[in-house]
């Protein structure tokens, strides 16, 4: 009775980390460039140890253990915006930001103008070139972005958006605020990916299948709480009965 009880709960907490996933990917369907993450479950077997010599061998219990949370790396739709300033990544790239921890990573291309004249993303992480930031003076207009991520204006070239790869985005770690960070080096991204002006990509996240899924999941964790109470209950009723015997 106790080994259902434990099943039952440890599928209660994989399932609980189900609905986490899917609460942040609905929190962010609107979030630009956002990758939404899934949930990856795994059996677990106990207990591993095992002897012949046992009279009755061990029943082998299958408990269920979080196996990851793999990023979705598909493209979002691209959306025309009209700002020059607004740029969409076409491939697996993603800019590069400078923040307080260091660089990091991101798939939204918001940018503006910070008061220095930097180019910044719409949270004020300044935003890299391949020379370092980019920046423009007061009397500059008619800014754009190349393909290529050349940024002109009305003064000429400015610099170039630094644009990298991962050879496993698996390994990216969500920073917040639609940040990434990586354990292995970053690759430049080269002809992989290129940028298309005035226009940004939306988030990945499928509103649909979000909801199909929460409805899902809330139904199956309904079900293991249940079972687990009626589980309990039953462990209940032996103990008072073994009590009446005694």
């Amino acid at each position: 009775m106790e080994n259902a009880l434990l099943i039952g709960l440890s599928r209660q907490v994989a399932l609980g980390r189900e609905l986490d996933v899917i609460a942040n990917n609905m929190a962010n369907v609107t979030t630009n460039g956002f990758k939404a993450r899934s949930s990856r479950f795994a059996e677990h077997l106990m207990p591993v140890a095992s002897a012949e010599t046992f009279p009755r061998p061990d029943r082998r219990l299958s408990y269920v253990i979080d196996a990851g949370t793999p990023l979705d790396i598909t493209a979002g739709p691209i959306e025309r915006t009209g700002n020059p300033l607004d740029v969409a990544i076409k491939g697996a790239g993603f800019f590069v930001v400078q923040t307080q921890a260091g660089e990091r990573y991101t798939r939204s291309g918001a940018f503006e103008l910070n008061p220095q004249g930097q180019l910044v993303t719409s949270e004020g992480h300044v935003v890299l070139g391949d020379n370092g930031p980019i920046a423009f003076t007061p009397q500059e207009n008619g800014f754009n972005i190349a393909p290529d991520g050349t940024v002109t204006s009305s003064q000429g070239q400015r610099g170039r958006l630094r644009l990298v790869r991962f050879d496993n985005p698996q390994l990216l770690r969500n920073e917040g605020q639609n940040l990434f960070s990586s354990p292995a080096p970053a690759q430049p991204a080269g002809n992989t990916s290129r940028l298309e002006s005035g226009a940004l990509e939306r988030s990945n996240v499928k509103p649909v299948t979000e909801m199909s899924r929460l409805i899902e999941v809330n139904r199956s964790y309904t079900s293991v709480a249940q079972m687990v109470a009626r589980m309990d209950e039953l462990r209940r009723s032996a103990i008072a009965r073994l009590a009446e015997a005694a």
